[in-house]
This record gives C-alpha cells, sequence and structure tokens, in this order.
C-alpha cells in the first residue's frame, strides 16, 4: 500500500457546490474514496471525480457546507462498495446504502463495487421468458421480457409512481419455480412519497422479496448519482450469485439526469443539448447496460427506468438519449389521465422491441401476437374517427366506422382502465381482448388468422 494514501493534506484550493479542488500530492484513481476532515473534527465521505497532472476533484457526498480551505483530505486508496447479503431483501437503504428501517446493519458476505459493468455482448443470452405485471396493456400489447430494459415515459403530475408500485407488487414469473425478487430504487422523492412508498409494500407485503433504496429530495445532489449504482450492484449480487430473477425499478431517471447537469456545471464543463453535459448518454448507458441475461448463469436483470419529459417534451434529451439505449419505451399520456383512466398508457406510441421473443404458445398463449395487432389496429381507428365525428358529427358516419369508435372508447375504459390493485393474469387479459374485439364485425378481423377466430371470437348476444 501506498504510505502516502494514509496521510491527511491540506491542500484544499478552492470549492465549488458539491466539489472540492485540491492540489495533487501522489497518483490517486478516478473513484478513489476520500474522507474529509473539517476543523471541529467532523468527517465527510467524497470521491475522486477528476485527477489531472497537478490538481485532483473531489465531490463530497453530503454537501461542502462548513468545508473551508482548512479541512484536512485523505485519500483512502479503495473505491465506494456495497455489502450485500441474502438479508437485503426484505430491508430499506437510503441512498448511500445504509439501513433506515430501524432494523440491525447487513451482515456482509461480500462487498462489491458499485460501478459495475455493461455485460459483454457476446456473453448476453437471449430474452425471451414473460413477465406477468398484472397490467393489461403492459403484458398484453408491449410485453416485458426477462432481461430487458423497458422504461416508462411519463410527465409532470401523471401516476408513474402508483404504477411503480402496483409492479413491483404484482410483478411475476409465471410457474413459480424461480426465485423473483424486486430491486426499488428512488431518486430525488419527498419525505411523503417515501412513506407512501414504504407503506405500499408493507401492507402488501411485497417487501419481503424487495430492497428499496431511497434518496430524499433533500439529500445531496451528488448522491443520486449513486443510489442507482447501488441498487443495480444488489441486482447483480442477488441474480448472478444467488440465481434470481430481478426486476430493477428506477424512478426518477430526471432528477438523476439533473442531478448529473449540477455536476457537470459546478466542474464548468461545455454543456451540450439543454445545458446537460455531452456524456450523458454515455453515462446513462452505463447504468441501462447493466440488465440482461448471462450464458450458464440462472439469474437475470430486467429494468424498468422511470423518467418525466420535461414538458411531456418526448424529445427531450433524457427521453431521446433513454430511448436509443433501450428495448422500447412505455408512455402515459394526459389526456387519458384526465378522462379518469389508470393507469393512463397511451399504447399508440409504446413499443416493446423484446415482446415477440417473449410471447406465444408455450410462453403467453397462441393468438397473444395477433390480438395484440388487431386490438392495434381497431383502437387507432377508432381514435382517427374521433377527429372525423368532431367535424362531421357522429351520426354522418357509417355502420362500420360507429363500431371501431365505440371500440376505441370501450378499449379505454375497460382494457387500459383497471383498478390500482387490480392484478390480471395474462388469461384474464386476453380472454377481455377478445370481448371488446367481439363488438367488431369478424370480417374486419384481419391481423387474426380463422383458427383463432373459430375458437376464441364469439359475436354479441345482441347481434346473434
Amino acid at each position: 500500500m501506498n504510505l502516502d494514501a494514509l496521510k491527511e493534506y491540506r491542500t484544499i484550493t478552492s470549492i465549488a457546490g458539491p466539489l472540492i479542488f485540491a492540489e495533487k500530492t501522489h497518483p490517486v484513481g478516478y473513484g478513489e474514496l476520500v474522507s474529509i476532515r473539517l476543523s471541529n473534527g467532523e468527517r465527510r465521505l467524497g470521491q475522486v471525480l477528476d485527477t489531472s497532472r497537478d490538481a485532483v476533484v473531489v465531490q463530497s457526498f453530503e454537501g461542502t457546507s462548513g468545508i473551508d480551505r482548512s479541512a484536512h483530505i485523505r485519500f483512502l486508496g479503495d473505491v465506494i462498495r456495497l455489502k450485500v447479503s441474502d438479508d437485503m431483501l426484505g430491508r430499506v437503504f437510503d441512498g448511500t446504502g445504509n439501513p433506515i428501517d430501524g432494523k440491525p446493519a447487513i451482515v456482509a458476505g461480500d462487498e462489491l463495487e458499485i460501478t459495475g459493468s455493461a455485460i459483454n455482448p457476446y456473453s448476453r443470452g437471449p430474452p425471451e421468458e414473460f413477465i406477468q405485471t398484472g397490467v393489461s396493456t403492459i403484458d398484453c400489447m408491449n410485453t416485458l421480457v426477462r432481461g430487458q430494459k423497458l422504461p416508462i415515459f411519463s410527465g409532470s403530475g401523471l401516476p408513474h409512481n402508483d404504477i411503480a408500485l402496483q409492479i413491483a407488487r404484482q410483478a411475476k414469473v409465471l410457474g413459480g419455480e424461480e426465485s423473483f425478487a424486486v430491486v426499488f430504487a428512488a431518486m430525488g422523492i419527498t419525505n411523503e412519497e417515501a412513506r407512501k412508498f414504504i407503506a405500499s409494500f408493507e401492507e402488501t407485503g411485497a417487501l419481503e422479496r424487495a430492497a428499496v433504496f431511497m434518496n430524499l429530495a433533500n439529500d445531496p445532489a451528488i448522491e443520486r448519482l449513486i443510489t442507482p449504482r447501488l441498487a443495480l450492484t444488489a441486482a447483480e449480487f442477488l441474480a448472478y450469485q444467488k440465481n434470481m430473477h430481478i426486476l430493477v425499478i428506477l424512478t426518477d431517471m430526471t432528477t438523476y439526469c439533473d442531478a448529473l447537469r449540477e455536476i457537470s456545471s459546478a466542474r464548468e464543463e461545455i454543456p451540450a443539448r439543454r445545458g446537460y453535459p455531452g456524456y450523458m448518454y454515455t453515462d446513462l448507458s452505463t447504468i441501462y447496460e447493466r440488465a440482461g441475461m448471462i450464458k450458464g448463469r440462472k439469474g437475470s436483470i430486467t429494468q424498468l427506468p422511470i423518467l418525466t419529459m420535461p414538458g411531456d417534451d418526448i424529445t427531450h434529451p433524457i427521453p431521446d438519449l433513454t430511448g436509443y439505449i433501450t428495448e422500447g419505451q412505455i408512455v402515459l399520456s394526459r389526456e387519458l389521465h384526465r378522462k379518469g383512466i389508470y393507469p393512463a398508457i397511451d399504447v399508440i406510441p409504446c413499443l416493446s422491441r423484446l415482446m415477440n421473443q417473449g410471447i406465444g404458445k408455450g410462453k403467453t398463449r397462441e393468438d397473444h401476437k395477433q390480438v395484440s395487432d388487431q386490438l392495434y389496429a381497431g383502437y387507432a381507428d377508432g381514435r382517427d374517427l374521433r377527429s372525423l365525428a368532431s367535424i362531421v358529427g357522429e351520426e354522418a358516419l357509417s355502420m362500420r366506422d360507429r363500431k371501431f369508435l365505440a371500440f376505441a372508447e370501450q378499449f379505454e375504459l375497460r382494457f387500459v382502465n383497471q383498478g390500482l390493485h387490480e392484478d390480471r393474469s395474462i388469461e384474464q387479459t386476453l380472454d377481455l381482448a377478445w370481448e371488446l374485439l367481439a363488438a367488431l364485425p369478424e370480417e374486419e378481423l384481419t391481423r387474426i388468422s380463422s383458427e383463432h377466430k373459430a375458437k376464441y371470437y364469439q359475436k354479441k348476444e345482441s347481434e346473434q
């Protein structure tokens, strides 16, 4: 060990926001932990953010209030690690990995670096196994597959946190033969939201199979940069060392990116789009690409990141870059939310690029793909006809058009809309879809084979 690493130095030259600039005394590594001792004896923890020939930049996890140039810094020669064990399930941690549920500290079986790494493409296993969330619009039309990263694009004031909680409670692997758990990470949430999350997990019993990490709004912004990495490190331990299938829910990635921008600004870096750093794409990929399946390993990590689009702008850098890295998106609609429909998922702009690999006979049901395609086609026709009806009036529409108009209405009211605690199986979802399709003439179901129509299609009694 380098003996200089054990010494304390008074080489701080300046302080800007959460960053401390110091003269370089000996070689230090990127990401190395730093102990900061204030003049009153208080100690804080920091991390090397940047290093050059003569200077080093340290980010303080607990803010820089009270730190001056007389403070001492010590380079610890190690990086941030998370204590991991089987006991993490059923526990609640803060944004730095310390328990906040009043229970004893974790007895660590191991300590892992939180930086992790993206899975080698050659080592990746093909995602092809269905995860049931109990939400019809996801399970039927934008299916979540093991090992996939499928973000939810929301807007300010929309119920994305309720959807996240519902999925965390209800998500399951069909068959129940393999271990399944949820790792839930919340960034920049209020104390009220934190209480709501914890209460929901405890009331439903979902906490027993979940590890929860919470970074509060009044916590240092820099802490938000390590919270998702702590959660993913816990997920990797459970998945690849304990052979579990893990669903990781990250909310809200927008607050993460805002913290990234704040640190970039403090470093006086040249901003890119809308003030965000030019490396945000690469930074986000270091989080998203930690999802997947590894050949030869039984466990898997599936990601469901949630982000709020500023101004409901899907072209904003955060959703835009996220869409390039992930395999599709679930988009929430403000219009559906105003109608009182929950979850307000607008299926038209939604997409799950891996859906076809996780559905079909032996996985969900043989008619799944065709039913999904027909629902999309019927709902799109009905929505287009709403615009026409607003101009010429519904009375001017043909009988065929009126049926599609009514279908779109019933699709939103019965299929999209469901209770906050309503857990629909994939069989129930597909049966409900057929009930709605029965309102359309059989000859209009052009995306469904005659074999499946013969087995599942039934006309309404009033039309027989």
